[in-house]
């Protein structure tokens, strides 16, 4: 779904990291405090690796490292002088994983006035802004960044803008020439699981396979095309073969929604004790997230709505509207409108969440159920239909869920 694929900016794509030191996906980085401490360049270094590393590892626990090296590196070039952008960029990135948009914006546009020729200064400005709802700033500054460097970072970017506004053909076109330019084994292979990603979410099931088979074959330690495989497996069927591909999954890369969909196939195949468990670790990882400065609101109240407390849900994507007016923090208001059986209120929502013509299967399946609440069948039908046609297997828990609606108004309108 859409959300994975800006996470997978947010939290440092590789574009943004591009100047960090390589360091072991599976191994804690070097200490801030053994970092030469008057040498500002090791220490925004520092900081960007520590960065990375929370997203290989998915464990936030590296932001405050990452936070006090780069705070550091900005005092010291501040008392000889001004920030550098590289910095900047740092502090716009760490602000992005932690989904502190606002302050992402700030970080970056300072980034942009240091050094308006650095094209990761214009990403995490775009970042931001896509995640605060603003969606023309946000193009447009990621056409600036293609003009100044057009690279995998920003051709990364045109694609998902392509995505949000449906154009998914010219998405998968932008991220093919992402991996041509790719100058490392890492970026090819996450170029090409974000190919899979793409023919995956409109329904094209064996290239999606092939575009994760490659991505491994390019870097076998790349762990999201194994994830991509196990939805590959669910939507040819073969529910053990998706349990058994999440499983090792999360083992070696437990992001939530990882364990979600682990949780979900479980459920499905009736391992309620199972997927009880995976549920309690989502709500452990997302303790850990916000215990490391993490902002999980939308995710909190997607997942409560789905799994937990419809009161709770509410209040987190509250928060989370207050805080920025984009398609997904409109999704998250409808949704948990609609637990708390405020369907009417969650209608205007939902419609806010379809506004940019965006082929997120999970999103539209939102607004069907939330019109066939309302009693609109023709409508409801229209929109669960389309998400099925998207992607027929776009959630283990939602996608029955929708063949099953369908088939029970079938005739009603």
């Amino acid at each position: 779904m859409v959300v994975l694929a800006t996470a997978l900016f947010l939290v440092g794509g590789i574009g943004l990291l591009r100047s960090a030191a390589p360091t072991d996906a599976g191994a804690a980085s070097t200490d801030p405090a053994l970092a030469p401490t008057q040498d500002a360049d090791a220490l925004t270094a520092f900081g960007l690796a520590e960065i990375q590393l929370a997203r290989t590892t998915a464990d936030p626990s590296a932001y405050p490292r990452a936070q006090e090296a780069l705070e550091r590196a900005a005092r010291i070039e501040r008392r000889d002088g001004d920030v550098g952008s590289q910095t900047l960029i740092g502090l716009g990135a760490l602000a992005l994983a932690r989904h502190d948009f606002a302050e992402a914006l700030r970080y970056g546009e300072r980034a942009v006035r240091a050094n308006p020729d650095d094209g990761d200064a214009y990403g995490v400005v775009g970042d931001a802004l896509v995640e605060l709802g603003r969606y023309d700033a946000a193009f447009d500054t990621f056409q600036t960044m293609v003009d100044t460097e057009p690279d995998v970072a920003s051709y990364a970017r045109v694609s998902y803008a392509r995505e949000l506004q449906g154009e998914v053909h010219g998405a998968i076109e932008a991220m093919e020439a992402a991996e041509r330019v790719s100058g490392t084994p890492a970026d090819a292979a996450w170029s090409a699981f974000h190919i899979g990603q793409l023919r995956l979410r409109s329904g094209d099931v064996p290239g999606a396979a092939a575009d994760f088979r490659r991505a491994i074959g390019i870097d076998p330690s790349f762990v999201p095309a194994r994830a991509g495989l196990g939805r590959v497996a669910y939507a040819r069927g073969d529910l053990d073969e998706a349990i058994a591909g999440y499983e090792e999954v999360v083992t070696v890369y437990p992001a939530a929604e990882n364990v979600i969909w682990l949780a979900e196939l479980q459920a499905a195949a009736g391992d309620a004790e199972g997927a009880a468990q995976q549920r309690d670790l989502v709500r452990a990882i997302q303790r850990l997230a916000a215990a490391n400065g993490v902002n999980v609101d939308l995710e909190v109240a997607l997942f409560e709505a789905d799994h937990g407390d419809p009161d709770v849900a509410l209040s987190a994507a509250r928060a989370e509207w207050s805080r920025r007016r984009s398609i997904h923090a409109a999704d998250a208001m409808a949704w948990a409108l609609a637990a708390n059986g405020r369907d009417r209120a969650a209608a205007g929502f939902a419609r806010l969440a379809l506004r940019l013509g965006t082929p997120d299967a999970l999103v539209i399946y939102h607004a069907g159920v939330i019109d066939l609440a309302l009693g609109d069948v023709e409508s409801g039908r229209r929109l669960l239909s389309e998400a099925l046609e998207i992607d027929p297997a776009f959630s283990a828990l939602h996608a029955p869920r929708a063949e099953r609606m369908l088939a029970r108004t079938a005739g009603d309108s």
